[in-house]
């Protein structure tokens, strides 16, 4: 490899602008091709990045440039494949979730990077947010079993429903954005998934009579914590509760202030996503009054990233685990388990069935 990460870009939507706008950012980078169908897409992005060359079809890139690295933004059915191309051409791999469109794709992605002593981060971004971080943090303080309670709701419409309909032809919103969720969940319990119930419904004539643009699924975890997560998208939506980040444990709660995003009123804005202004502490114990012992707390986080700062520090993250050879068997272990779980959602969903997991 080069003093500097040669990566090629594919994908060059809103996702992954921006991961290029990072690359072109941070030093140990060097972007070497863009790849996107849509031309007008790629010429954009560019323009913004002083003009890297262009391609639009992936595998005619991969052998022109041979990256160190590449870089997967792309719709969610081409993940798997693009990765495992990129893999046998012997690059490190960026990906964002979910890995694969099935467990045996994503164990198999895994298989390959292992053999060819190659690094594949997935974009799990709030792995890298100190306020997600130190959220877990505190769940962790709170006893057994947890109770966890998260949605992301998105009110889209234009081009960002456009978007939405596009990615509901292979998958709904309770795989595409649960993986994160999910993974939070496993981290904050450090426990196994045993079992997954999910409900869908299909509010809107504009999808496939075969998918749901909106689902809850509910998780059993071998601790007997449990958590639910509630995703939606389409014009319809409410903005009234679509952030919640909420956590009880037999001690107390935790939950993530999202005053900003609230403020905002738009849960189609990026930024919203991972929002987190406060963590606000309530702990259980009380007197022998019958008063609380202690005040609840508000942990402020001031120096809260944006999302392209969080994208930043993703791939500042993988450049480390390319350059020190980072052991990344955890994380390949929660990206194939948080799609375990979405997935077996999903089928719950068709069936009308608990899904017990293995």
């Amino acid at each position: 490899m080069s003093e500097n990460l040669r990566v090629l870009v594919v994908g060059c939507g809103t996702q992954g602008g921006h991961h290029a706008r990072a690359y072109h950012r941070l030093e140990g980078f060097e972007i070497v091709g863009l790849v996107d169908r849509d031309p007008a897409n790629r010429a954009r992005l560019a323009e913004e990045l002083g003009g890297p060359p262009q391609f639009d079809d992936y595998e005619s890139a991969l052998a022109a440039v041979k990256p160190d690295g590449v870089s997967i933004s792309t719709w969610p059915d081409t993940h798997g494949r693009f990765a495992l191309q990129a893999l046998k051409a012997g690059a490190h791999v960026f990906i964002e979730k979910p890995l694969a469109e099935t467990v045996e794709e994503a164990q198999a992605v895994v298989r390959l990077a292992r053999r060819k002593r190659r690094k594949v981060l997935v974009g799990y971004i709030l792995q890298h947010h100190p306020t997600w971080i130190r959220f877990i943090e505190v769940a962790r303080t709170l006893g057994k079993p947890l109770v966890m309670r998260m949605n992301l709701n998105q009110q889209s419409v234009g081009a960002a429903w456009e978007v939405h309909k596009h990615l509901m032809n292979t998958m709904s919103p309770i795989v595409d954005c649960g993986v994160h969720y999910v993974d939070v969940m496993c981290q904050m319990t450090l426990a196994k998934p045993v079992r997954v119930q999910a409900i869908g419904a299909r509010l809107s004539d504009e999808i496939s009579r075969d998918m749901y643009n909106y689902g809850q699924l509910q998780v059993v975890f071998d601790d007997g914590s449990v958590g639910w997560y509630e995703a939606g998208w389409g014009p319809m939506m409410s903005e009234e509760a679509f952030f919640v980040k909420d956590v009880l444990g037999p001690k107390g709660c935790v939950s993530i202030v999202a005053a900003t995003a609230k403020e905002k009123g738009t849960s189609a804005d990026i930024d919203s996503h991972t929002q987190a202004n406060a963590l606000q502490v309530h702990l259980a114990e009380s007197t022998p009054d019958g008063t609380f012992a202690k005040p609840d707390r508000v942990l402020d986080t001031p120096d809260e990233p944006d999302h392209q700062g969080l994208c930043d520090r993703e791939q500042a993250y993988w450049l480390r685990a390319i350059r020190e050879d980072l052991d990344l068997a955890e994380h390949y272990e929660a990206a194939v388990n948080s799609l375990r779980v979405v997935l077996a959602a999903d089928k719950s969903v068709r069936t009308g069935r608990v899904v017990n997991l293995k």
